[in-house]
């Protein structure tokens, strides 16, 4: 169990919360087979086959998103609507209006939802309730809110608020560009994105970041707006300017840290998570020191 991407939240009352509980709220809504006239279905599953829908391991807690979501392709349909506005134009003796073919759609739509493919996708959620944090394992914006506004669905008053820093990570990360250095715990890599106000983009990808024309990037009022680091020699990831890590790689490192330690794969599994979990919490620390620290609350 591995994560490949985190939207990091804060929990900012763990305590009030217990496996017992969350678990509880999550299985009054399990993933049901889509319906056929539906194109898609969510709910929660287990992280692990056949286990509970909280995975708890030394404190740590994994939940899961699951959807299953109809396969039908725009082209498909829209290859049915022409073939039927054809059919009713040469009966009918008529031209199809826009508001026509748009009811079409929708109606061929609805037709051909029961014969489409089903498709299967898990979102993953790390609960660390020991230091409140919230972390979703996803890439885009979209699978975090469908996994936060579901929690929100499944726990009343669920407590989780946005992660907010002293300093943006833009402004940091230019900053340790310009100067050269990385903030302490991290080393920067090779890879790095640049903005201009009106947008335009320069990017490096396995490029050394040591070049004439970067400083004349950030003269010019480019700022970093996604930068390659590695932490502890550990792990590896991409900084975002919304605060967002991607890329996460676990370097060999850490991952030989536990071989030999597990006698099946459930023990496996459970290792990786905790030894996983541990590190990310510092990780976590680290980088908002380097951010200036966590922003008060008003």
């Amino acid at each position: 169990m591995w994560f490949r991407n985190l939207q990091i939240f804060r929990l900012p009352n763990p305590g009030e919360l217990t496996v017992e509980t969350l678990e509880e709220r999550l299985s009054i809504h399990p993933l049901l087979a889509c319906a056929s006239a539906a194109p898609s279905s969510l709910g929660w599953v287990s992280p692990r086959a056949d286990g509970p829908l909280v995975h708890s391991v030394n404190r740590q807690w994994l939940i899961a998103l699951g959807v299953e979501q109809k396969l039908l392709p725009s082209s498909v349909v829209k290859q049915h609507v022409k073939d039927r506005a054809r059919l009713i134009e040469e009966n009918e003796g008529r031209r199809i209006g826009r508001r026509e073919l748009r009811d079409l759609y929708e109606m061929i739509t609805l037709e051909l939802l029961p014969h489409a493919f089903v498709g299967k996708r898990a979102t993953h959620c790390w609960i660390d309730p020991v230091n409140g944090w919230l972390s979703i394992d996803a890439a885009a914006p979209a699978k975090a809110d469908e996994l936060i506004e579901s929690l929100r669905k499944s726990v009343d008053k669920f407590p989780l608020s946005p992660l907010k820093v002293s300093q943006s990570p833009s402004s940091a990360m230019t900053g340790w560009i310009a100067e050269g250095k990385a903030p302490a715990g991290f080393s920067i890599d090779q890879d790095m994105e640049l903005r201009s106000a009106e947008n335009a983009v320069v990017r490096y990808a396995k490029h050394p970041l040591d070049g004439e024309e970067i400083p004349a990037h950030i003269a010019a009022g480019k700022i970093v707006t996604r930068l390659g680091m590695t932490w502890g020699d550990k792990i590896s990831f991409v900084l975002d300017d919304k605060l967002r890590l991607k890329r996460l790689s676990f370097l060999d490192i850490l991952k030989e840290s536990t071989e030999g330690q597990a006698e099946n794969e459930e023990e496996r599994f459970d290792l990786d998570f905790a030894l996983m979990t541990g590190e990310l919490a510092r990780l976590f620390d680290d980088l908002l020191a380097a951010l200036g620290g966590e922003q008060t609350p008003d």
